[in-house]
């Protein structure tokens, strides 16, 4: 089974769901202010698995003068993204191949794309992102904390028989990625809360900026 593919369809079927549950990114607001404090006016920043336009949103509200793409891969999604952002620029694309745009950028955002890709392909996406990002241009990427061998199929909150496949990820694997592609780390920080179901999170956060 394509587990991307799956996901593809299941964030289409569940679009509008999705936004209902997680357009409130409070939580984080002091990390993408963060984020935001390395890029310098009118910077070009790329956001990948946008989702329903939650982060789009806040960018844009806190900074109009960004020019933001944001991409996805389901096209539901962007649909929503798009109400959010409306002047933001939109484009239908896989995470995994973000090489293909042909642009460089002062920043790039990774909002939980990671929980969607395994240990390989996270890899590649960090050494893609050294490519796009101008010289001193800031990375951000959340996941999910955990033991790689917790990743597996879960399905929703809410019940159901639908699952995604979800990858854990580990610090040290990561800044060793960044570290490995020419990044130096500027901020790593922890969410702990507890979901819908009572169970213990962590989500990771890491900011890096391109030597």
């Amino acid at each position: 089974m394509d587990k991307n593919k799956f996901a593809v369809e299941l964030f289409d079927h569940f679009a509008q769901q999705y936004q209902d549950q997680y357009m409130d990114v409070s939580l984080y607001h002091d990390s993408f202010d963060l984020f935001c404090d390395f890029l310098p006016p009118g910077s070009e920043v790329l956001e990948i698995a946008c989702g329903p336009g939650n982060i789009t949103r806040y960018l844009l509200h806190n900074r109009p003068d960004l020019c933001l793409l944001a991409t996805d891969l389901s096209p539901n999604m962007l649909d929503l993204a798009r109400r959010h952002g409306p002047t933001a620029d939109f484009q239908l694309l896989d995470c995994r191949h973000i090489s293909k745009i042909g642009r460089t950028f002062h920043g790039l955002m990774g909002g939980f794309c990671l929980p969607y890709l395994s240990k390989e392909e996270a890899g590649k996406l960090i050494e893609d992102a050294a490519t796009l990002l101008r010289p001193d241009g800031v990375l951000y990427l959340s996941t999910m904390e955990g033991s790689y061998e917790r990743s597996g199929w879960q399905g929703p909150s809410s019940g159901g028989p639908r699952k995604l496949f979800l990858y854990y990820h580990e610090a040290d694997q990561l800044v060793t990625s960044l570290q490995n592609h020419g990044f130096t780390l500027v901020d790593l920080r922890r969410k702990e809360y507890r979901n819908t179901k009572g169970e213990a999170v962590v989500d990771l956060i890491l900011i890096a900026r391109r030597s």
